[in-house]
């Protein structure tokens, strides 16, 4: 398969309320619709391993989790002590990478490779803003979802944000061989206009 963003394969995880709720069909449909072809599809139940290998437990992406929630909480003029107990990055990761570990692991997945021109970005753009109640309408989460961190945070839950979108090539190149191996993949070629077949 060429490499590049002409054309790549990126992650695409429905998570358990998106499963749940009976919207994967309605969140493929816009995948593929889009110009992106499935490589790979398969629901399955996360085991707490599987969850912990997606959710690294490298030191600087836990504390950024950590940051990333401490943001949040400043933009919103709340303290994190008051419902966290710390204001430790590290340890607010570590909880937060908890939550996610715990989110992935209560229901069916469906993971997906989804391959086609730029796929990492069209994903990601589709998917909108990862804070649902910041997602645009007319992106995944901002029309199915609207929960913010900080009510999640209150429940000590993770953010019900219904999908995973690999971030950069590098890192859907890491988590496809995690959730898929080569044998589980279709391979597509590119057409002059930017499709697939």
């Amino acid at each position: 398969m060429p490499q590049g963003n002409v054309d790549e394969r990126t992650l695409l995880l429905i998570k358990p309320d998106g499963v749940l709720r009976g919207l994967c069909g309605r969140i493929l449909s816009r995948l593929e619709d889009a110009g992106l072809a499935l490589a790979g599809l398969k629901m399955i139940q996360v085991t707490r391993e599987q969850a912990e290998l997606h959710y690294q437990d490298d030191p600087d992406w836990v504390a950024n989790l950590g940051r990333k929630t401490l943001r949040t909480y400043a933009k919103q003029g709340k303290d994190p002590r008051e419902e966290l107990g710390t204001t430790d990055e590290l340890e607010i990761g570590k909880m937060i990478r908890e939550w996610l570990v715990s989110y992935v692991t209560s229901g069916p997945t469906v993971a997906c490779v989804l391959q086609g021109a730029h796929a990492v970005e069209v994903v990601r753009k589709m998917a909108g803003e990862t804070m649902p109640n910041e997602a645009a309408p007319g992106t995944i989460r901002g029309d199915f979802s609207t929960v913010s961190a900080i009510a999640a945070n209150a429940m000590r839950t993770a953010v019900k944000n219904l999908i995973h979108a690999s971030s950069d090539p590098a890192e859907a190149k890491r988590e496809i061989a995690a959730w898929f191996s080569e044998t589980e993949l279709c391979t597509y070629r590119p057409l002059s206009w930017g499709g697939i077949y």
